[in-house]
């Protein structure tokens, strides 16, 4: 990990050992079609209320190009939750491009629904 400083706005910051599930899980959920990719789908699926979380990218230029999720996840009763690379966030998504932000959508009888829960739990803990 860089140790380069993350912008104090980007609250609440996953540690490595949670970054690295929410990673895995939002790279599950693209093979599962249950992520969406870039600041606009996730404003879009939150919006639609399809969103069970939402991974932001801690160093996203300027990171005021994500700050009205947090304000919409809380409006919606979503978990969110900042990862430090929008590099790792682009790769966990599947594409080649850094990704600043992801909503992992709602499937009902997706198989990864209990992950899902979990990683909310773990977000929440993070909020409190």
């Amino acid at each position: 990990m860089s140790g380069e400083e993350v912008n104090p706005k980007a609250y609440p910051l996953a540690d490595p050992t949670l970054s690295t599930k929410i990673l895995n899980l939002v790279q599950q959920a693209a093979n599962y079609q249950q992520l969406k990719k870039g600041a606009n789908e996730a404003t879009k699926a939150l919006n639609r209320g399809l969103a069970e979380f939402i991974v932001m990218a801690a160093d996203a230029e300027p990171l005021e190009i994500l700050l009205h999720l947090p304000l919409l996840c809380e409006d919606k009763n979503v978990p969110y939750v900042f990862v430090r690379s929008k590099q790792a966030l682009g790769r966990a998504c599947g594409v080649s491009r850094p990704v600043i932000s992801a909503s992992v959508t709602i499937n009902e009888g997706s198989q990864l629904k209990p992950q899902i829960t979990a990683i909310q739990r773990e977000i929440e803990k993070l909020l409190v």
